[in-house]
Protein backbone atom coordinates (compact mmCIF):
# COMPACT_ATOMS: atom_id res chain seq x y z
CA UNK A 1 0.00 0.00 0.00
CA UNK A 2 2.93 2.34 0.68
CA UNK A 3 4.12 2.13 -2.91
CA UNK A 4 0.58 2.69 -4.19
CA UNK A 5 0.06 5.80 -2.07
CA UNK A 6 3.50 7.12 -3.00
CA UNK A 7 2.57 6.81 -6.67
CA UNK A 8 -0.86 8.42 -6.19
CA UNK A 9 0.59 11.26 -4.11
CA UNK A 10 3.24 12.06 -6.70
CA UNK A 11 0.88 11.80 -9.67
CA UNK A 12 -1.76 14.10 -8.16
CA UNK A 13 0.56 16.57 -6.41
CA UNK A 14 -0.63 19.47 -8.55
CA UNK A 15 -4.33 18.68 -8.16
CA UNK A 16 -6.56 20.25 -5.53
CA UNK A 17 -8.44 17.92 -3.18
CA UNK A 18 -11.04 16.67 -2.59
CA UNK A 19 -9.99 14.14 -5.23
CA UNK A 20 -10.27 10.42 -5.91
CA UNK A 21 -7.37 8.43 -7.31
CA UNK A 22 -7.18 4.87 -8.59
CA UNK A 23 -3.91 3.00 -9.03
CA UNK A 24 -4.06 1.05 -12.29
CA UNK A 25 -1.19 -1.26 -11.39
CA UNK A 26 -3.01 -2.41 -8.27
CA UNK A 27 -6.37 -2.56 -10.07
CA UNK A 28 -4.91 -4.86 -12.72
CA UNK A 29 -3.30 -7.05 -10.09
CA UNK A 30 -6.61 -7.32 -8.24
CA UNK A 31 -8.41 -8.16 -11.48
CA UNK A 32 -5.93 -10.95 -12.19
CA UNK A 33 -6.42 -12.27 -8.66
CA UNK A 34 -10.19 -12.40 -9.11
CA UNK A 35 -9.71 -14.46 -12.27
CA UNK A 36 -7.27 -16.76 -10.48
CA UNK A 37 -9.63 -17.27 -7.56
CA UNK A 38 -12.52 -18.08 -9.92
CA UNK A 39 -10.53 -21.05 -11.22
CA UNK A 40 -11.65 -20.86 -14.84
CA UNK A 41 -15.26 -19.87 -14.17
CA UNK A 42 -16.11 -16.61 -15.98
CA UNK A 43 -16.38 -13.55 -13.72
CA UNK A 44 -19.27 -11.16 -14.27
CA UNK A 45 -18.45 -7.59 -13.17
CA UNK A 46 -20.84 -6.01 -10.64
CA UNK A 47 -21.23 -2.47 -11.94
CA UNK A 48 -22.58 -1.09 -8.65
CA UNK A 49 -19.13 -1.76 -7.18
CA UNK A 50 -17.40 0.07 -10.04
CA UNK A 51 -19.58 2.97 -11.31
CA UNK A 52 -16.95 4.16 -13.75
CA UNK A 53 -17.11 3.49 -17.49
CA UNK A 54 -13.33 3.54 -17.94
CA UNK A 55 -12.83 0.87 -15.27
CA UNK A 56 -15.51 -1.33 -16.85
CA UNK A 57 -13.64 -0.95 -20.14
CA UNK A 58 -10.33 -1.73 -18.45
CA UNK A 59 -11.82 -4.96 -17.11
CA UNK A 60 -14.15 -6.05 -19.92
CA UNK A 61 -12.50 -4.45 -22.94
CA UNK A 62 -13.68 -1.59 -25.13
CA UNK A 63 -16.86 -3.46 -26.03
CA UNK A 64 -17.83 -3.76 -22.34
CA UNK A 65 -18.64 -7.42 -22.86
CA UNK A 66 -15.74 -9.87 -22.50
CA UNK A 67 -12.00 -9.85 -21.92
CA UNK A 68 -9.74 -12.46 -20.43
CA UNK A 69 -11.65 -14.26 -17.69
CA UNK A 70 -14.24 -11.48 -17.32
CA UNK A 71 -17.55 -11.85 -19.12
CA UNK A 72 -20.58 -9.64 -18.85
CA UNK A 73 -21.90 -7.03 -16.45
CA UNK A 74 -24.28 -7.35 -13.52
CA UNK A 75 -26.16 -4.04 -13.54
CA UNK A 76 -28.17 -2.60 -10.69
CA UNK A 77 -30.59 -0.43 -12.69
CA UNK A 78 -32.39 -1.07 -15.96
CA UNK A 79 -31.73 2.49 -17.09
CA UNK A 80 -28.06 1.87 -16.38
CA UNK A 81 -28.20 -1.33 -18.42
CA UNK A 82 -29.81 0.48 -21.35
CA UNK A 83 -27.10 3.16 -21.19
CA UNK A 84 -24.38 0.51 -21.16
CA UNK A 85 -25.93 -1.23 -24.18
CA UNK A 86 -25.73 2.10 -25.97
CA UNK A 87 -22.00 2.11 -25.19
CA UNK A 88 -21.56 -1.38 -26.66
CA UNK A 89 -22.27 -3.87 -23.85
CA UNK A 90 -23.94 -7.03 -25.08
CA UNK A 91 -24.21 -9.24 -21.98
CA UNK A 92 -25.95 -7.61 -19.02
CA UNK A 93 -27.64 -9.44 -16.19
CA UNK A 94 -29.82 -7.35 -13.91
CA UNK A 95 -28.90 -8.00 -10.30
CA UNK A 96 -32.29 -6.89 -9.00
CA UNK A 97 -35.91 -6.74 -10.18
CA UNK A 98 -37.21 -3.55 -11.78
CA UNK A 99 -40.63 -1.90 -12.00
CA UNK A 100 -39.43 1.10 -14.02
CA UNK A 101 -42.17 1.14 -16.67
CA UNK A 102 -40.48 3.74 -18.84
CA UNK A 103 -37.25 1.77 -18.94
CA UNK A 104 -39.16 -1.47 -19.60
CA UNK A 105 -40.95 0.12 -22.55
CA UNK A 106 -37.59 1.32 -23.88
CA UNK A 107 -36.17 -2.17 -23.50
CA UNK A 108 -39.09 -3.70 -25.39
CA UNK A 109 -38.64 -1.26 -28.27
CA UNK A 110 -34.89 -1.78 -28.68
CA UNK A 111 -34.01 -4.97 -30.63
CA UNK A 112 -30.38 -4.82 -29.47
CA UNK A 113 -31.15 -4.24 -25.80
CA UNK A 114 -33.80 -6.95 -25.64
CA UNK A 115 -31.22 -9.57 -26.59
CA UNK A 116 -28.40 -8.08 -24.50
CA UNK A 117 -30.24 -7.57 -21.18
CA UNK A 118 -31.61 -10.25 -18.86
CA UNK A 119 -34.11 -9.06 -16.26
CA UNK A 120 -34.18 -10.47 -12.72
CA UNK A 121 -37.47 -11.74 -11.27
CA UNK A 122 -38.70 -13.63 -8.22
CA UNK A 123 -42.45 -12.94 -8.27
CA UNK A 124 -45.42 -13.13 -10.66
CA UNK A 125 -46.20 -9.49 -9.84
CA UNK A 126 -42.96 -8.42 -11.50
CA UNK A 127 -44.03 -10.25 -14.65
CA UNK A 128 -47.32 -8.32 -14.52
CA UNK A 129 -45.45 -5.01 -14.43
CA UNK A 130 -43.18 -6.01 -17.30
CA UNK A 131 -46.11 -7.13 -19.44
CA UNK A 132 -48.13 -4.00 -18.73
CA UNK A 133 -45.17 -1.81 -19.72
CA UNK A 134 -44.18 -3.91 -22.72
CA UNK A 135 -47.27 -5.60 -24.20
CA UNK A 136 -46.62 -7.64 -27.30
CA UNK A 137 -42.84 -7.33 -27.01
CA UNK A 138 -40.50 -9.98 -28.36
CA UNK A 139 -39.59 -12.59 -25.72
CA UNK A 140 -37.86 -10.82 -22.84
CA UNK A 141 -35.04 -12.68 -21.14
CA UNK A 142 -35.47 -13.35 -17.42
CA UNK A 143 -33.38 -14.90 -14.67
CA UNK A 144 -34.84 -16.15 -11.38
CA UNK A 145 -33.33 -14.88 -8.13
CA UNK A 146 -33.24 -17.65 -5.51
CA UNK A 147 -32.81 -17.11 -1.78
CA UNK A 148 -29.30 -18.28 -0.87
CA UNK A 149 -29.41 -17.53 2.85
CA UNK A 150 -28.75 -20.10 5.56
CA UNK A 151 -31.67 -20.94 7.83
CA UNK A 152 -31.18 -22.76 11.11
CA UNK A 153 -34.55 -23.10 12.77
CA UNK A 154 -35.91 -19.57 13.22
CA UNK A 155 -32.48 -18.02 12.54
CA UNK A 156 -31.95 -16.36 9.15
CA UNK A 157 -28.30 -15.80 8.16
CA UNK A 158 -27.87 -13.75 5.02
CA UNK A 159 -29.69 -10.94 3.25
CA UNK A 160 -33.43 -10.64 2.64
CA UNK A 161 -33.81 -10.93 -1.11
CA UNK A 162 -35.97 -13.43 -2.95
CA UNK A 163 -39.08 -15.26 -1.67
CA UNK A 164 -38.04 -18.19 -3.86
CA UNK A 165 -36.14 -20.92 -2.09
CA UNK A 166 -37.29 -24.49 -2.72
CA UNK A 167 -36.71 -26.20 -6.10
CA UNK A 168 -40.40 -26.80 -6.85
CA UNK A 169 -41.31 -23.16 -6.21
CA UNK A 170 -38.53 -21.88 -8.46
CA UNK A 171 -39.47 -24.31 -11.24
CA UNK A 172 -43.15 -23.37 -10.96
CA UNK A 173 -42.38 -19.67 -11.48
CA UNK A 174 -40.13 -20.56 -14.40
CA UNK A 175 -43.00 -22.45 -16.02
CA UNK A 176 -45.44 -19.59 -15.46
CA UNK A 177 -42.94 -17.09 -16.90
CA UNK A 178 -42.42 -19.21 -20.00
CA UNK A 179 -46.18 -19.66 -20.47
CA UNK A 180 -46.51 -15.87 -20.53
CA UNK A 181 -43.99 -15.52 -23.34
CA UNK A 182 -40.81 -14.84 -21.38
CA UNK A 183 -37.52 -16.55 -22.16
CA UNK A 184 -36.24 -18.15 -18.93
CA UNK A 185 -32.45 -18.25 -19.28
CA UNK A 186 -31.02 -18.50 -15.78
CA UNK A 187 -31.08 -18.64 -12.02
CA UNK A 188 -29.03 -16.62 -9.54
CA UNK A 189 -27.90 -17.26 -5.96
CA UNK A 190 -26.20 -14.54 -3.91
CA UNK A 191 -24.79 -15.99 -0.70
CA UNK A 192 -24.10 -12.77 1.22
CA UNK A 193 -23.43 -14.67 4.44
CA UNK A 194 -20.41 -16.25 2.68
CA UNK A 195 -19.28 -13.46 0.36
CA UNK A 196 -19.89 -10.54 2.70
CA UNK A 197 -18.55 -11.75 6.05
CA UNK A 198 -14.84 -11.57 6.91
CA UNK A 199 -13.51 -14.94 8.04
CA UNK A 200 -11.89 -13.70 11.24
CA UNK A 201 -13.47 -15.94 13.85
CA UNK A 202 -14.29 -19.60 14.35
CA UNK A 203 -18.08 -19.01 14.51
CA UNK A 204 -18.07 -17.10 11.23
CA UNK A 205 -15.92 -19.79 9.65
CA UNK A 206 -18.43 -22.41 10.77
CA UNK A 207 -21.34 -20.40 9.35
CA UNK A 208 -19.58 -20.07 6.00
CA UNK A 209 -18.79 -23.77 5.73
CA UNK A 210 -22.26 -24.84 6.83
CA UNK A 211 -23.88 -22.42 4.40
CA UNK A 212 -21.68 -23.56 1.51
CA UNK A 213 -22.65 -27.19 2.11
CA UNK A 214 -26.37 -26.44 2.34
CA UNK A 215 -26.38 -24.13 -0.68
CA UNK A 216 -24.39 -26.50 -2.87
CA UNK A 217 -26.98 -29.22 -2.32
CA UNK A 218 -30.00 -26.94 -2.76
CA UNK A 219 -28.52 -25.05 -5.72
CA UNK A 220 -28.05 -28.30 -7.59
CA UNK A 221 -31.62 -29.33 -6.84
CA UNK A 222 -32.97 -25.96 -8.01
CA UNK A 223 -31.01 -26.08 -11.26
CA UNK A 224 -32.19 -29.64 -11.90
CA UNK A 225 -35.84 -28.75 -11.24
CA UNK A 226 -35.78 -25.65 -13.44
CA UNK A 227 -33.95 -27.44 -16.24
CA UNK A 228 -36.50 -30.25 -16.18
CA UNK A 229 -39.27 -27.65 -16.34
CA UNK A 230 -38.07 -25.25 -19.03
CA UNK A 231 -34.92 -26.70 -20.57
CA UNK A 232 -31.20 -25.96 -20.41
CA UNK A 233 -30.16 -22.72 -18.69
CA UNK A 234 -27.56 -20.29 -20.03
CA UNK A 235 -26.85 -18.73 -16.62
CA UNK A 236 -26.30 -20.19 -13.17
CA UNK A 237 -24.86 -17.21 -11.34
CA UNK A 238 -23.46 -17.20 -7.83
CA UNK A 239 -20.83 -15.71 -5.59
CA UNK A 240 -19.27 -12.38 -4.75
CA UNK A 241 -15.76 -11.09 -4.18
CA UNK A 242 -15.59 -12.85 -0.82
CA UNK A 243 -16.77 -16.26 -2.05
CA UNK A 244 -15.34 -16.81 -5.53
CA UNK A 245 -13.50 -20.01 -4.67
CA UNK A 246 -16.51 -21.56 -2.94
CA UNK A 247 -19.02 -20.67 -5.66
CA UNK A 248 -16.84 -21.56 -8.64
CA UNK A 249 -16.10 -24.99 -7.15
CA UNK A 250 -19.74 -26.03 -7.68
CA UNK A 251 -19.98 -27.69 -11.13
CA UNK A 252 -23.52 -26.37 -11.75
CA UNK A 253 -22.34 -22.74 -11.50
CA UNK A 254 -21.63 -21.23 -14.93
CA UNK A 255 -20.41 -17.81 -13.72
CA UNK A 256 -19.54 -15.86 -10.60
CA UNK A 257 -19.91 -12.17 -9.88
CA UNK A 258 -17.39 -9.76 -8.37
CA UNK A 259 -16.74 -6.05 -8.33
CA UNK A 260 -15.56 -4.80 -4.95
CA UNK A 261 -12.37 -6.84 -5.29
CA UNK A 262 -11.18 -4.45 -7.98
CA UNK A 263 -11.07 -1.39 -5.71
CA UNK A 264 -10.84 -3.18 -2.32
CA UNK A 265 -12.65 -0.98 0.22
CA UNK A 266 -12.09 -1.27 3.96
CA UNK A 267 -14.88 -3.83 4.45
CA UNK A 268 -12.53 -6.39 2.90
CA UNK A 269 -9.63 -5.73 5.25
CA UNK A 270 -10.37 -8.58 7.63
CA UNK A 271 -10.61 -11.46 5.17
CA UNK A 272 -8.11 -14.27 5.56
CA UNK A 273 -8.98 -16.35 2.49
CA UNK A 274 -7.51 -13.72 0.15
CA UNK A 275 -5.36 -10.60 0.40
CA UNK A 276 -6.13 -8.08 -2.36
CA UNK A 277 -4.55 -4.63 -2.19
CA UNK A 278 -6.46 -1.34 -1.96
CA UNK A 279 -6.50 0.48 -5.31
CA UNK A 280 -8.95 3.37 -4.79
CA UNK A 281 -8.33 6.24 -2.37
CA UNK A 282 -9.52 9.79 -1.84
CA UNK A 283 -7.66 12.83 -0.53
CA UNK A 284 -8.82 15.81 1.53
CA UNK A 285 -7.05 19.08 2.32
CA UNK A 286 -6.30 20.43 5.80
CA UNK A 287 -8.04 23.79 6.18
CA UNK A 288 -7.84 24.66 9.90
CA UNK A 289 -6.17 23.78 13.24
CA UNK A 290 -8.70 24.13 16.10
CA UNK A 291 -6.16 22.75 18.61
CA UNK A 292 -2.55 21.59 18.43
CA UNK A 293 -3.82 17.99 18.43
CA UNK A 294 -6.67 18.33 15.93
CA UNK A 295 -6.55 19.15 12.22
CA UNK A 296 -9.74 19.81 10.26
CA UNK A 297 -10.10 18.69 6.65
CA UNK A 298 -12.49 19.90 3.97
CA UNK A 299 -15.20 17.39 3.00
CA UNK A 300 -15.08 13.71 3.79
CA UNK A 301 -18.57 12.69 4.89
CA UNK A 302 -18.70 9.77 2.49
CA UNK A 303 -20.59 7.23 4.58
CA UNK A 304 -21.21 3.76 3.15
CA UNK A 305 -24.59 2.07 2.96
CA UNK A 306 -25.56 -0.71 5.33
CA UNK A 307 -26.10 -0.78 9.09
CA UNK A 308 -24.90 2.47 10.65
CA UNK A 309 -21.68 2.08 12.62
CA UNK A 310 -17.92 2.44 12.66
CA UNK A 311 -17.47 -0.04 9.81
CA UNK A 312 -19.27 2.32 7.41
CA UNK A 313 -17.11 5.44 7.82
CA UNK A 314 -14.02 6.26 5.76
CA UNK A 315 -10.64 5.39 7.21
CA UNK A 316 -7.66 7.79 7.24
CA UNK A 317 -4.61 6.09 5.75
CA UNK A 318 -1.84 8.68 5.43
CA UNK A 319 -0.28 10.12 7.47
CA UNK A 320 -0.33 7.00 9.63
CA UNK A 321 -1.76 7.27 13.12
CA UNK A 322 -4.77 9.47 12.38
CA UNK A 323 -8.31 8.77 13.54
CA UNK A 324 -11.70 10.46 13.40
CA UNK A 325 -13.19 12.21 16.40
CA UNK A 326 -15.82 10.11 18.13
CA UNK A 327 -18.32 12.97 18.44
CA UNK A 328 -17.94 14.35 14.91
CA UNK A 329 -16.82 11.53 12.63
CA UNK A 330 -16.65 12.24 8.90
CA UNK A 331 -18.53 15.49 8.34
CA UNK A 332 -20.75 16.88 5.64
CA UNK A 333 -18.36 19.78 4.96
CA UNK A 334 -15.46 19.25 7.35
CA UNK A 335 -13.79 16.25 8.96
CA UNK A 336 -11.55 16.74 12.00
CA UNK A 337 -8.82 14.18 12.63
CA UNK A 338 -6.63 13.59 15.64
CA UNK A 339 -3.84 11.25 16.64
CA UNK A 340 -0.14 11.32 17.31
CA UNK A 341 0.70 12.96 13.96
CA UNK A 342 -2.27 15.34 13.67
CA UNK A 343 -0.19 18.22 15.02
CA UNK A 344 2.33 17.78 12.23
CA UNK A 345 -0.23 18.38 9.49
CA UNK A 346 -0.04 21.92 8.16
CA UNK A 347 -2.85 23.89 6.58
CA UNK A 348 -2.81 22.97 2.91
CA UNK A 349 -1.46 19.47 3.47
CA UNK A 350 -3.50 16.48 2.30
CA UNK A 351 -4.74 13.36 4.07
CA UNK A 352 -5.52 10.14 2.19
CA UNK A 353 -8.56 7.99 3.03
CA UNK A 354 -10.23 4.78 1.92
CA UNK A 355 -13.97 4.31 1.62
CA UNK A 356 -15.79 1.49 3.39
CA UNK A 357 -17.46 0.23 0.20
CA UNK A 358 -16.37 0.17 -3.41
CA UNK A 359 -18.39 1.95 -6.09
CA UNK A 360 -20.27 4.23 -3.74
CA UNK A 361 -17.30 6.61 -3.57
CA UNK A 362 -17.83 7.35 -7.27
CA UNK A 363 -21.17 8.96 -6.43
CA UNK A 364 -19.23 11.73 -4.61
CA UNK A 365 -16.80 12.61 -7.42
CA UNK A 366 -17.40 13.46 -11.06
CA UNK A 367 -14.07 11.98 -12.08
CA UNK A 368 -11.37 9.63 -10.83
CA UNK A 369 -7.68 10.10 -11.51
CA UNK A 370 -6.34 6.87 -13.04
CA UNK A 371 -2.65 6.61 -12.23
CA UNK A 372 -0.53 4.34 -14.41
CA UNK A 373 2.72 2.59 -13.48
CA UNK A 374 4.79 5.45 -14.87
CA UNK A 375 2.98 7.95 -12.65
CA UNK A 376 0.80 9.42 -15.38
CA UNK A 377 -2.59 10.56 -14.10
CA UNK A 378 -5.61 10.57 -16.42
CA UNK A 379 -8.95 11.98 -15.29
CA UNK A 380 -11.87 9.78 -16.33
CA UNK A 381 -15.55 10.38 -15.57
CA UNK A 382 -17.45 8.38 -13.00
CA UNK A 383 -21.12 7.61 -13.65
CA UNK A 384 -21.77 10.98 -12.00
CA UNK A 385 -19.30 12.68 -14.32
CA UNK A 386 -21.03 11.06 -17.29
CA UNK A 387 -24.21 12.76 -16.11
CA UNK A 388 -25.76 9.48 -14.99
CA UNK A 389 -27.56 8.84 -11.70
CA UNK A 390 -29.35 5.52 -11.37
CA UNK A 391 -30.42 5.64 -7.73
Amino acid sequence: MTTTLDRLTSATADFDPPLAALDLTTLRSNAADLIRRAGGTPVRVASKSVRCRAVLEETLGGGLTEQGGFRGIMAYSLREALWLVGLGARDILMGYPTVDRGALAELAGDPVAITAITLMIDDDAQLDVIRSAAPGAAPIRVCLDVDASLRIGPIHLGVRRSPLREPNDVAALAVRARSRGFSVVGVMFYEAQIAGLPDTSAPIGWVKKASARELSHRRGAVVSAVTDAVGTLEIVNSGGTGSLEVSSADPVVTEVTAGSGLYVPTLFDRYRAFRPDPALFFALSAVRKPTPKVTTLFGGGYIASGPAGAARVPKPMRPLGLKLLRNEGAGEVQTPVTGRVAGDIAIGDRVWFRHAKAGELCERFDHVNLVDADGTATAVPTYRGDGQCFG
